[in-house]
């Protein structure tokens, strides 16, 4: 399975907002939702990995914080390119975000 990085701006809900959103580190329990890039009406959710640029936590109540988004997927280019828009979901929608770009990188040995 491929994996993939894209860079993000999301913004999250704040806590108590919405029952559920009492976690910690919610870095690590969050998936992506968002629709297929050639067909919207199909929409899907990507376990995932979010981090902020900036190496602090992402806690409930970010606004509009640079994150960079793992997925492991091989269909992730069908549904993640710039300017996609994603809902964060965590049993129920947490916070949004637009996506900015891939992040392309190569291995060295």
């Amino acid at each position: 399975m491929k994996q993939y990085k894209f860079t993000a701006l999301v913004t999250l809900d704040q806590a108590g907002e919405k029952p559920g959103m009492e976690c910690q580190d919610i870095t690590h329990s969050i998936m992506v939702k968002c629709g297929n890039l050639r067909h919207p009406e199909l929409r899907r959710y990507f376990p995932a990995l979010i981090w902020r640029a900036d190496e602090q936590p992402l806690r409930p109540g970010d606004s509009n914080v640079i994150v960079t988004i793992g997925i492991t997927d091989d269909d992730a280019c069908d549904y993640f390119a710039c300017g996609q828009q994603v809902t964060l979901w965590n049993g129920r929608a947490c916070g949004h975000g637009t996506i900015a770009r891939r992040v392309f990188f190569t291995w060295a040995i």
